[in-house]
């Protein structure tokens, strides 16, 4: 409904506001408040002191990284601190805000209102976005529907001469993998300056031609006080000064000139996406088909007959007909969806953000019934035996009966959230949460058959992300702090652990399909098999494989003959299983791929964090 109100302001905006003379004002940048930190809440409860005796500014932005962890507890928390700030307030999410959050970046909405603006004051408009990753580690991206958003606001806001700032948490640059996308709308406008966090210092920038500033984190760090940045815009500048609160304020440290670029669409300094390589091995593969959707897709694939299913960032739940990728049906949920939806009979159960755990008729979308929790449903299920095992951000892992719809049973004490997948091995079902545990479930009563601690106190170190591997009564997996674990699948003891600092492992694996080899990829952009009976990481395997800097967390398929490799940057890439060769290489798109679905022995369907799915055609040689 807010979007609406949006849109309606909007228009009365552009309607009676085209000649509105820019005048002085202030204006307050407070970002990179990360409450929930060591010190983020005391440092925002001084800045919100402050900011409510200034008697000359007439609003606050808040740059995202509102909090550390982008818990429930932590948006409850800075939203109480926030409230008692006197300005108008507008906020946006950062990476910490959406990357691990337990709602699936749906309570920050909730909590906020949004998790963009526009507005207008003084002759000037702003606009904010998000930037994610969200709920997934990659670069940054503005997601596809707040892309949508700005082109409905743009259009409805036509004149192009009110002076634009815009706002992001990133810097627009590689920062973003779509950069360009924002870049390119909002040179078709007269922007004057685009403002950032993520850094945590002050800087100034130049985004292909338009004017950037980086403000410092309003945390203290190594300072007895934090931070922000007061903005003054007056006679065609924007002065940037450093306020440290209850304090003093400090010597204005930048001077932007505000004006007209009266950009040159075609003069590009920045280079955009190279996907040339779709020509190089037309012999080895072939798009079949592509569709767009308007929204982002975090979720993997599943299939029911001649339908892929999957899930949406605006709550659909939806099915694409296999030959043709045209959309066939979708069903509406109230919350994000990034859990991959698992298929049994005709039933597709799937969760979503919005606390609950679906069960559709795989054949037309149709409700079959649907199961309450606590909290958002992030993790994937698994399927046995029309039983479904799924993890949720309510503390519970729950197994669910699929023919009527209900709980078998519940283990109720995770540390932390599920967002991954589990993996069902022999009587066990194992898999791992966001607080650093990692579990073994008897997958017949749920009961607690072992579990690992990794020693980390740092949530962000913990092994949810991977999609665990379990053969030769071993389970394999991979995290954040870029150690490889081999547990004994049967009592959970730690066979070996190792951490190579020049084999930086990170989230992604597979297993081969002989099962020798646990296929994982380097942060450094290698392929490597990692031997599944060794008693210490042995590299039984290597690919020819050369990656740029890689941290996409989605995992490795294959389909004997070749194993498939994703990227953060959409590129994919194909290997042969026995030689290591790099048989060929297809840039799907510009943002994360998600984890891979094989379709027999020469297709595979593909979706990328930016809205694309499509089918790929595997050429016999």
């Amino acid at each position: 409904m807010r979007w609406i109100i949006t849109i309606l302001v909007c228009i009365f905006g552009s309607v009676c506001g085209y000649c509105v003379a820019q005048q002085p004002f202030k204006f307050a940048q407070v970002t990179d408040t990360h409450v929930g930190g060591a010190t983020g809440a005391e440092d925002l409860r001084r800045t919100v002191r402050d900011l409510n005796q200034q008697s000359d500014i007439d609003f606050v932005i808040l740059s995202g990284d509102v909090t550390e962890f982008g818990s429930d507890d932590e948006l409850a928390l800075a939203k109480q601190i926030l409230d008692s700030l006197s300005l108008p307030l507008y906020v946006l999410p950062g990476n910490h805000d959406s990357n691990w959050s337990e709602s699936g970046a749906n309570s920050f909405r909730k909590v906020f209102g949004d998790e963009t603006f526009f507005f207008r004051h003084k002759g000037y408009m702003f606009m904010g976005t998000t930037s994610g990753p969200n709920m997934r580690m990659s670069p940054g991206q503005i997601p596809r529907e707040n892309l949508v958003w700005m082109d409905s606001v743009l259009k409805a806001n036509p004149d192009k001469e009110t002076p634009l700032i815009f706002i992001n948490h990133y810097p627009l640059d590689s920062s973003l993998n779509n950069w360009y996308e924002a870049i390119d709308r909002l040179k078709q406008r007269n922007v004057q300056l685009a403002m950032c966090g993520h850094g945590h210092n002050n800087s100034v920038y130049n985004w292909e031609g338009i004017p950037g500033v980086m403000g410092r984190s309003n945390l203290r760090a190594k300072d007895s006080v934090g931070g922000y940045n007061i903005i003054s815009i007056e006679n065609g500048t924007a002065t940037y000064t450093v306020r440290r609160p209850l304090w003093k304020t400090e010597a204005s440290w930048t001077h932007v000139p505000l004006k007209n670029h009266h950009f040159d669409q075609t003069a590009v300094s920045y280079k955009r996406p190279d996907f040339s390589v779709n020509d190089k091995y037309t012999n080895r593969v072939q798009e079949m088909w592509r569709f767009q959707d308007d929204a982002d897709l975090g979720a993997g694939l599943a299939s029911y007959g001649d339908l892929i299913l999957t899930g949406n960032t605006e709550g659909q739940v939806f099915a694409l007909d296999i030959n043709t990728g045209k959309k066939v049906w979708a069903y509406q949920t109230g919350g994000k969806v990034y859990a991959t939806p698992a298929v049994w009979k005709n039933t597709v159960v799937v969760g979503s953000s919005d606390g609950t755990i679906y069960g559709l008729n795989a054949k037309n979308g149709h409700l079959k019934w649907q199961i309450k929790t606590d909290k958002a449903v992030l993790g994937s299920a698994v399927v046995e035996k029309g039983v479904a095992f799924v993890g949720g951000s309510d503390g519970s892992f729950r197994a669910i009966d699929m023919k009527k719809g209900k709980v078998k049973w519940t283990f109720n004490k995770l540390q932390g959230y599920v967002s991954g997948k589990p993996t069902l091995y022999k009587d066990n079902v194992v898999f791992g949460d966001w607080g650093n545990g990692f579990y073994a479930l008897s997958k017949k009563s749920g009961k607690l058959q072992w579990s690992w601690d990794n020693g980390h106190k740092n949530r962000m170190f913990s092994a949810a992300a991977c999609y665990p591997v379990a053969t030769n009564d071993r389970i394999f997996i991979v995290a954040p702090d870029r150690y490889m674990t081999c547990l004994d699948a049967a009592t959970g003891e730690v066979v070996w652990r190792e951490k190579n600092d020049t084999i930086r492992v990170r989230e992604s694996m597979g297993l081969s399909e002989d099962g020798r080899y646990v296929y994982v990829k380097t942060m450094d952009g290698n392929l490597l098999g990692i031997s599944t009976a060794a008693d210490s990481m042995d590299i039984a395997w290597r690919s020819a494989l050369q990656l740029p800097y890689e941290l996409t967390p989605s995992g490795i398929a294959t389909n004997g003959k070749q194993v498939f490799v994703p990227s953060h940057s959409g590129l994919l890439s194909g290997i042969d299983v026995k030689t290591g060769e790099v048989l060929w290489q297809y840039k799907c798109s510009n943002a994360m791929i998600n984890p891979i679905f094989v379709l027999g022995s020469n297709h595979l369907i593909i979706s990328t964090m930016d809205g694309v799915t499509l089918k790929l055609y595997l050429n016999k040689r």
